[in-house]
């Protein structure tokens, strides 16, 4: 996973974001927000909390869906920091999925839960929109900021970015346009039809359902109708210690329409012609597919007859891509939903199981008609799949989390999952590691982040196994960290 991120708030964009701000004139503040420390909240049941509060009183969060975005933000840091020691669980080199390839998913899928809980009830549309789209920008800018090419992250003493190379889209700015488009929808397309069964459930929210089909309709229409062209390529290759560039040029013969595979797709070109290829992510995954690694599944050096195309960028967080990436929220609106208008515990876990396994159905047919799963493309069959089995994975935590009260074995996650966004920023984004390396011993490799990671592994006898330990502790050390941040009634939001 390309050094990412992710995740905004409930109130924000339903996961990075995790507190809710004052009550607005007009706008329905977060309906999921804890302002007392657990240990002083009065004893409640899951569906007590659902229930309408009296005007000034605390509103209590879902914790199921805070152990949801921890969960999401411990599984990035997981694959971003172990991913090189366990091919097997970093992203798929083209098409398939692995551990990684759902935390995008996830992150999403929060985002339209998240959603439909803020504008249950809208009394103000202009307001809220104005909130909305504030909320787009700052997250937009931020995801430039954290993702653009400024930090250079992990063991690398530098920062700073050309212009020129900036990379403006990111896994923050996907988040920012997925949550742009469910928040509009949610304000302005959903009517005030009272729900008291499933038919006008349907007939409340049907306008979205509608806009959704639209952006998986023109995105495969743009995915198999446009025309791919040949197109040309420049490699930028920098020193470690300057940016003075050396170029290398390559081209790609195509001439072809409806590809799936990496060097010839509709999604490049898009990103191609609006973006620019100067702006692409440079180190893009299928480098890692066996016509560019001799080390595949893992990033090695390009094999003899590697095709030019190895060394060309792709992003996979681009233009296209990222219409088919917002229906993810749109799914998680509709559970979201589900929550806002049906308060039985069953009647919830009914609705949501059925969506899931119609999820994972429709995508594993698509998938066998020919539509392969594949990440980078955002592909329908790679959206159903993950989609349903966020869907599963948020089933199984509610279970345990709300229906069950089971909310200590996994209350690391719920404070990590709390506070998201600073752990995000500092872990994900490598800040805080990138400010320890900074104090060093003689040598940039003498510092306390090296030295830890090293003697995990000097005492496991393993590298992998080592990084794997160091990496379980870091998880364990933010989730420490939010919880301290959760007791200090400190949270970060934009």
């Amino acid at each position: 996973m390309a050094s990412v991120v992710v995740a905004v708030a409930a109130e924000e964009v339903g996961l990075l974001e995790s507190r809710s701000s004052p009550p607005e004139t007009g706008v329905i503040p977060d309906v999921e927000i804890v302002p007392m420390p657990m240990e002083h909240r009065p004893a409640t049941t899951a569906a007590e909390e659902d229930e309408p509060k009296a005007a000034g009183q605390p509103k209590q969060r879902l914790a199921s869906l805070d152990v949801f975005r921890g969960l999401t933000v411990a599984l990035m840091i997981l694959v971003d920091d172990a991913g090189g020691a366990f091919p097997s669980i970093n992203h798929a080199p083209w098409t398939g999925v692995t551990l990684a390839d759902f935390v995008m998913p996830f992150f999403l899928f929060g985002v339209g839960v998240s959603v439909a809980l803020v504008f249950k009830k809208v009394p103000n549309k202009t307001a809220a929109t104005k909130k909305v789209v504030a909320r787009t920008i700052k997250l937009f800018l931020l995801g430039l900021v954290l993702q653009g090419g400024y930090f250079h992250g992990r063991n690398h003493l530098t920062y700073g970015v050309d212009i020129d190379r900036i990379r403006w889209l990111g896994v923050l700015q996907r988040i920012a346009i997925g949550y742009f488009l469910a928040g509009m929808t949610e304000i302005w397309l959903v009517n005030d039809a009272t729900v008291d069964s499933p038919l006008t459930f349907v007939k409340r929210y049907y306008s979205e359902w509608v806009v959704a089909i639209l952006l998986s309709s023109v995105y495969m229409g743009l995915l198999y109708g446009l025309y791919v062209p040949n197109w040309k390529f420049e490699v930028p290759q920098s020193s470690s210690t300057n940016q003075n560039y050396s170029i290398q040029s390559g081209t790609v013969s195509c001439e072809i329409r409806g590809s799936l595979g990496p060097p010839c797709n509709a999604v490049g070109l898009v990103d191609r012609f609006f973006l620019g290829e100067k702006h692409l992510y440079q180190r893009p995954v299928y480098r890692r597919t066996k016509e560019c690694s001799a080390n595949s599944p893992d990033y090695g050096p390009l094999p003899p007859n590697a095709p030019s195309w190895c060394l060309a960028p792709f992003d996979p967080e681009g233009l296209m891509s990222s219409l088919s990436a917002a229906v993810t929220c749109f799914f998680g609106l509709h559970f979201g939903h589900v929550i806002a208008n049906f308060k039985g515990h069953m009647k919830r876990l009914l609705f949501w199981s059925i969506t899931s396994l119609l999820l994972l159905l429709v995508g594993y047919i698509l998938k066998i008609l020919g539509l392969p799963l594949s990440k980078p493309l955002y592909t329908l069959s790679y959206l159903c799949v993950s989609t349903g089995i966020s869907g599963v994975v948020l089933i199984v935590i509610y279970y345990i989390v709300d229906v069950k009260q089971l909310k200590k074995p996994t209350i690391l996650l719920q404070w990590m999952g709390m506070n998201a966004l600073i752990v995000y920023a500092l872990a994900a984004c490598e800040l805080f590691p990138a400010v320890i390396q900074g104090f060093y011993w003689h040598s940039p490799e003498n510092n306390l982040v090296n030295l830890s990671e090293s003697w995990l592994q000097a005492v496991a006898h393993s590298k992998k196994w080592g990084t794997l330990a160091f990496v379980l502790l870091e998880i364990m050390f933010w989730c420490l960290v939010a919880g301290f941040l959760h007791r200090k009634g400190i949270y970060i939001k934009l």
